[in-house]
């Protein structure tokens, strides 16, 4: 009987043990991981973000340009620019690991897109998107 417990124990423990590892192993859609092993929210390409930060509007720093894009990676592809003194409407930031984000509308032309933070008066908005 005690044989039969502990051999029963052990495929219950093994298929416990299997079951772990087959929910550790899965990793939700737009969650990159990064090199230092854990995972980091972004804006997959395509991904807008709603207005969440009611702070005034910046301009853009002077003699700055930067890429609009349809997500918080380079890969995507840009909208359009966040240039020279341009007034802009932050809506949210998010993180892809290594840098933040924000999504935000460019009051001169109507565009929307997402620019990296280093790129932004004030680096970007303070306020998190929730991804």
């Amino acid at each position: 009987m005690i044989t039969h417990l502990a051999g029963r124990m052990s495929v219950l423990g093994r298929a416990r043990l299997a079951s772990l590892a087959a929910a550790v192993l899965v990793i939700p859609m737009g969650m990159v991981v990064g090199s230092g092993g854990t995972a980091s929210a972004y804006a997959t390409c395509g991904r807008t973000a709603s207005d969440l930060d009611s702070s005034s509007w910046p301009n853009q720093t002077a003699g700055v340009s930067a890429n609009m894009r349809t997500g918080s990676l380079t890969s995507c592809a840009i909208t359009g620019y966040a240039d020279n003194q341009d007034k802009l409407d932050y809506h949210c930031y998010t993180s892809n690991g290594s840098s933040t984000w924000t999504y935000l509308r460019n009051d001169h032309d109507g565009t929307y897109g997402w620019v990296n933070d280093s790129l932004l008066p004030g680096n970007g908005s303070n306020v998190y998107c929730g991804f």
